[in-house]
């Protein structure tokens, strides 16, 4: 009879029909425990198997109902997930904290009551609103390890004595922990999907404010901007948008919050002034018809804080607003000051006509050949190398040592020098700038003056992080200093191929081409015909002795950079650095000047 068994298939097991305890072998759980667990592992619908799994456990067992509680509402209670029976109670709540089912929960142990009536932690809830009646139970915790999420009852015994027995319960265990992890597993791919299609939502969102910020400006435009998310979508905004007399509307704007409602309110915004600008007188009138729209189907509590501007380059002069946001900087290239314009007007979005019967007003500035920079909280309080926050006397100072780059590798190094290596940013950063040039001054490198052609003196001073990434702005420097001293093209590109190798070398040998190593601080100074360049790094000393070219007719990697730089350089040769200086290595080359 054991060979006639062990030759069934699975399917065999009967699921359609009561079967009496006394014919119920270990051969006939270890089938239907295989089968069932098989199911459970395959099937990546979990609530269509925990149904047909109630229905072959309580047929099997010969009883009469059957239900799966799961834990919800952080654990307080047990909502029915599947039943089986005469009465359907899935949705049902019930509390984790009493009752049979909730005990089995709390202590992880499955437990057998023959008789509910002699059971103190039965209650008759359920019974009394369904008019179901409940005479025995057996109930199995959906354990993992330490945790339990939920738990599965069989009710009433209807054959034989009517008692449920000690293996009816091994057998609703061990299929218990089966169906414990196939529910786990089931919810973490769910998880995971979820997390993907996320994802895959940020990045789509993430390309779609992109495409919403404007193209960057030529060199010779008045108006540049960045925008650095600190995650995949930015709360962060900017704009540009030329009139067809030639005036400019700007804006930066910050929107409350993080993530995906963040991301919708700034594009939501962002649309408004674009589309709104084009018929409004000044930026006053603008940002109050942006907060009116705001208002009409903001209901989230959000807010952004915007400053909105007119440029009109003709006349060098901004009309600016401000509401709620972090105070412009007007630096004044004569005097080297700065002037910071406050915010007059509240947020937009928080209440109709909240700036009052004239709208939010307008502060006008003539630039006098300076900047005008704009910029959210994220420069401000962003980390330092040093580990402290910027700061607006940071901000200012970064401005100030970049004021003669080119505006985008400007702000470029701005944002460069508070975007550490590796590291995300605390907050969404955006950075604009207005630049007049009524008074001659141009926005890319300036024609090389008279003054510039032969006085001495250190002409511009570059630090960048010692990476790949910031070569490019080393050769745009090199490129401004030549421009500057009207060195002609054959002499720039020799000097800038010079730099670039000198710097590759810094960043791969002396820094080890780690990304957060350390710096490189470059000096261009001019000395009667000839220019110096100064590479200075925060690296360990090495030995100039070490460092050699080699012959080019050698076949092997290494030494033709070194090579490279003494061929274009009239010197090149370490020299004794100041203190807290690693490394100076000293360039020098006689400048070949174009001649008109």
């Amino acid at each position: 009879m054991a060979q006639a068994k062990a030759s069934k298939p699975l399917s065999a097991v009967p699921a359609s029909s009561p079967k009496p305890s006394s014919e119920n072998t270990m051969q006939d759980h270890l089938w239907l425990i295989a089968e069932m667990t098989r199911e459970f592992t395959a099937s990546h619908d979990y609530k269509t198997i925990a149904q047909s799994a109630l229905e072959r456990i309580t047929k099997y067992i010969g009883a009469e109902a059957a239900s799966l509680f799961l834990l919800a509402d952080a654990g307080d209670t047990l909502a029915c997930s599947a039943c089986y029976g005469p009465v359907d109670i899935t949705g049902l709540r019930i509390s984790a904290k009493t009752g049979v089912v909730g005990r089995a929960v709390q202590t992880r142990e499955g437990s057998m009551v023959r008789d509910v009536s002699q059971d103190a932690d039965f209650g008759a809830a359920v019974d009394a609103k369904t008019g179901f009646k409940t005479r025995s139970l057996l109930v199995a915790p959906l354990a993992i390890g330490q945790d339990c999420i939920g738990a599965i009852e069989i009710i009433n015994r209807l054959d034989g004595d009517g008692l449920f027995t000690a293996d009816d319960l091994v057998l609703l265990e061990t299929l218990a922990r089966a169906a414990a992890l196939a529910i786990n597993n089931f919810r973490l791919t769910e998880k995971i999907v979820a997390q993907e299609r996320q994802q895959h939502e940020l990045e789509l969102a993430a390309e779609i404010q992109r495409d919403l910020l404007p193209q960057p400006s030529s060199r010779d435009f008045p108006i540049h901007g960045i925008n650095i998310p600190a995650r995949s979508v930015s709360g962060d905004f900017f704009d540009i948008l030329t009139l067809p007399d030639g005036r400019i509307w700007f804006n930066v704007g910050d929107v409350s919050g993080k993530g995906m409602n963040a991301a919708l309110l700034m594009a939501k915004t962002s649309s408004l002034f674009r589309c709104l600008a084009k018929s409004a007188e000044h930026p006053g009138q603008l940002l109050n018809a942006i907060n009116s729209e705001l208002c009409e189907t903001n209901s989230r509590g959000m807010f952004v804080t915007m400053v909105g501007g007119l440029f009109n380059p003709a006349t060098g002069r901004v009309v600016l607003t401000n509401a709620g946001h972090e105070p412009p900087l007007h630096f004044d290239l004569r005097t080297e000051r700065f002037s910071a314009i406050p915010a007059d007007g509240p947020p937009l979005g928080i209440a109709h006509g909240i700036a009052g019967p004239d709208g939010y007003p307008v502060t006008e500035i003539d630039l006098a050949g300076g900047m005008l920079y704009v910029f959210t909280d994220g420069l401000t309080e962003a980390t330092t190398f040093g580990g402290g926050m910027l700061g607006i006397d940071g901000a200012r100072a970064l401005i100030r040592d970049h004021a003669e780059e080119s505006p985008d590798l400007r702000l470029k190094s701005i944002s460069g020098a508070v975007k550490l290596p590796g590291q995300s940013l605390r907050d969404d950063l955006t950075l604009l700038v207005v630049e007049d040039m009524t008074m001659g001054r141009a926005s890319s490198m300036p024609p090389p003056s008279a003054d510039s052609m032969t006085t001495d003196g250190e002409i511009l001073r570059l630090r960048v992080p010692a990476r790949p990434d910031r070569l490019k702005l080393i050769r745009a420097a090199v490129e401004h200093a030549a421009r500057f001293v009207g060195a002609n093209e054959a002499w720039t590109f020799d000097m800038t191929m010079a730099v670039d190798e000198a710097c590759q070398n810094i960043i791969r040998h002396a820094y080890g081409g780690r990304p957060d190593a350390g710096d490189i601080v470059i000096d261009f100074i001019r000395r009667g015909d000839t220019m110096e360049v100064h590479l200075m790094d925060f690296a360990e000393p090495v030995d100039p002795s070490k460092i050699k070219s080699r012959d080019l007719s050698e076949v092997r990697p290494g030494g033709l950079g070194v090579h490279l730089i003494k061929s274009v350089c009239d010197e090149a040769t370490f020299v004794t650095p100041p203190p807290g200086v690693g490394n100076l290595f000293k360039l020098t080359k006689r400048l070949q000047i174009n001649i008109k």
